[in-house]
């Protein structure tokens, strides 16, 4: 199992720890972005985290069935994930605003399913991949992240393991602090993107 240490610097090697004044997918501004693209873009790296990930999953959910990640940044370490537990791995993506199982993917009744995520700020993403996994047989057991940077604030509306617990804040546009405020916003996720 890696320690939090070990999983910020996976990060840190991979350029993906970054500073500034970022506006993340839920529209709330933070100093920190984690760029987990970086991380993805190296296959050993990104299936240590995965093993790791998978390891902390099976101690506490037990055997897993299958995975199932919102996309598109969930499907990654998703997939990677579902390989270290030896299972299959779907994703859900939106179609009109709401996630579902596309692409003919199905969840067979009695599968034990565990929802995986690359990192959790509010959660939302997260609650709206379970309740789409909800739709289907099946047993949900839980979720699970590689960075969890509510430092453990966040609802998912499941029990959550994550390799790491960061406190990291997040601030609405119009209650920057003076540091922040002073700094250019930038918007380096995928949300939006033409």
């Amino acid at each position: 199992m890696l320690s939090q240490d070990e999983v910020l610097d996976e990060f840190r090697q991979a350029g993906a720890l970054l500073e500034g004044h970022f506006i993340l997918s839920s529209g709330l501004r933070s100093p920190v972005f984690l760029q987990k693209m970086r991380v993805f873009e190296d296959p050993v790296r990104t299936e240590r985290l995965a093993r790791a990930l998978a390891e902390a999953i099976r101690t506490r959910f037990g055997a897993v069935d299958l995975v199932v990640s919102p996309a598109v940044g969930g499907i990654i370490p998703g997939y990677e994930t579902a390989r270290a537990l030896g299972c299959r791995a779907l994703f859900v993506e939106r179609e009109d605003g709401e996630f579902q199982l596309r692409r003919g993917f199905e969840i067979k009744p009695g599968e034990r399913i565990v929802m995986v995520e690359d990192i959790v700020t509010t959660g939302l993403s997260s609650r709206e991949c379970l309740a789409a996994i909800r739709r289907h047989p099946g047993e949900l057991l839980g979720a699970a992240c590689l960075i969890d940077r509510s430092g453990g604030k966040a609802d998912v509306g499941a029990p959550l393991v994550s390799l790491c617990q960061l406190d990291i804040p997040a601030y609405p546009a119009d209650a920057l602090p003076p540091e922040l405020a002073a700094i250019p916003a930038v918007k380096p996720g995928s949300r939006g993107l033409a």
